[in-house]
């Protein structure tokens, strides 16, 4: 079955967002209940349980985003040359759900990385499909809401999951500063049924959308996406350098003396933030067009970065995490959103491909800088916990400017 895309002339609104966009939705809310209840407590697994150096850590975050980076260009393609998106992106959530369970036996950082990298996998295979199908199903006009209205289901059920991680580790482990294995376990098998859940809710709920011809077989090309996409992409690959793992912010947290619970309840905070943020951000950039909102986050990201490098105490950095809600609010969505508006209609699954692996290729040299940077030590003079964050919130900056001046404005809301 099919769905087709209605035009509106009312001031849409979300409860007027089309059936595909509340499925991708909710399977997103239960995925990310599920994975926010293990992803962000494997970097503090990986240094409290089993010793591993940032070094390591570091390259497990880059590498995990690396593999899945072919795999959404390919993806992204392969759902432009068939037409559909729905059962690329369910088989990619389908795989993630069923290499969770193998955190349950990790007793080493190969097994833990192996389990990452799988998931990321699945990761790949849906990220592309799924953004199309959202792009497929709905107007120009509600564009910006809709992925913002994502992006806030998607964090809530972060919220959500980080909420019931935060539970497990009060009533497991009370208010100690390391993570221990069994609490990591038990909120590993947790985590499984509502990752189940969210294959389920994209599996039933969801519909290709009809195109009014049949596609040609899309041949990959950079020109062929055009001259703005191009540039938005190397001003985007400027900004990712910098913007390394979130493991790196919870590290920095627990170097500065947060507990594991208090790191939950950060990130529980810094998602609501998110949630509240992302719908009204992305009905904004509908109005006043989005590169205005993607400056305006990374300017945020820059402000929060120098921020964590130059914080001393313990309640700055949960101040500065909880403000981070407020770049990813602002900008995440809307630069999904932006694809779009750049690309012809037949060539979006090949778009956010690019899009994507482009960032997921920059996630392996920008973490393991950030883990080389936060090591460095001896004669590395000035380099340790600050150094990751001064580096990225400058790219941040110099991205942020480009996007202001290199920018064109054809086929985009200024």
């Amino acid at each position: 079955m099919t769905e087709t895309v209605h035009e509106s002339t009312s001031r849409p609104s979300i409860r007027q967002l089309p059936r595909n966009v509340w499925a991708v939705g909710f399977t997103s809310f239960f995925m990310d209940i599920s994975s926010e209840m293990v992803i962000n407590i494997i970097p503090l697994f990986l240094a409290n349980v089993l010793g591993v150096q940032t070094s390591i850590i570091g390259l497990i975050e880059g590498i995990a985003e690396t593999t899945a980076s072919v795999l959404k260009l390919f993806s992204g393609w392969l759902s432009d040359k068939l037409g559909g998106r729905k059962w690329l992106a369910v088989a990619g959530y389908g795989l993630s759900a069923v290499t969770k369970p193998f955190f349950y036996f990790a007793s080493s950082w190969e097994l833990i990385a192996g389990v990452r990298w799988a998931d990321r996998i699945g990761k790949g295979i849906r990220t592309a499909p799924r953004d199309a199908l959202v792009a497929d199903s709905v107007t120009k006009e509600t564009r910006g809401l809709a992925f913002g209205f994502h992006r806030a289901m998607d964090t809530a059920g972060a919220m959500v999951g980080l909420i019931i991680a935060a539970v497990i580790v009060w009533l497991a482990q009370a208010n100690n500063l390391d993570l221990s294995k069994s609490t990591f376990q038990t909120i590993v098998l947790l985590s499984l049924a509502p990752a189940f859940l969210g294959v389920l809710s994209l599996a039933v709920g969801a519909e290709d959308v009809a195109v009014e011809k049949k596609r040609a077989l899309p041949r990959f090309s950079l020109k062929n996406m055009g001259k703005p996409f191009n540039i938005f992409l190397v001003i985007v690959s400027i900004f990712t350098l910098g913007n390394s793992s979130d493991a790196f912010l919870v590290l920095r947290a627990q170097n500065l003396g947060i507990s594991v619970i208090g790191i939950l309840l950060m990130l529980v905070t810094f998602n609501l933030v998110y949630t509240l943020v992302s719908t009204p951000a992305g009905s904004l950039s509908d109005r006043i067009g989005r590169r205005r909102l993607i400056v305006g986050g990374w300017l945020v990201y820059a402000a929060i970065y120098f921020g964590f490098a130059l914080a001393q105490q313990a309640w700055q950095v949960w101040v500065l995490y909880v403000v981070y809600g407020l770049y990813y609010g602002m900008a995440y969505g809307t630069a999904n959103a932006m694809v779009a508006d750049l690309v012809p209609d037949d060539l979006r699954g090949t778009a956010y491909g690019t899009y994507n692996a482009v960032i997921g290729l920059l996630a392996f040299p920008s973490s393991l800088i950030a883990g080389l940077l936060w090591q460095g030590s001896g004669s590395w003079s000035g380099f340790g916990p600050s150094a990751p964050f001064l580096f990225g919130g400058s790219l941040a900056l110099i991205a942020a400017l480009l996007m202001v001046i290199w920018m064109p404005k054809t086929g985009m809301q200024s």
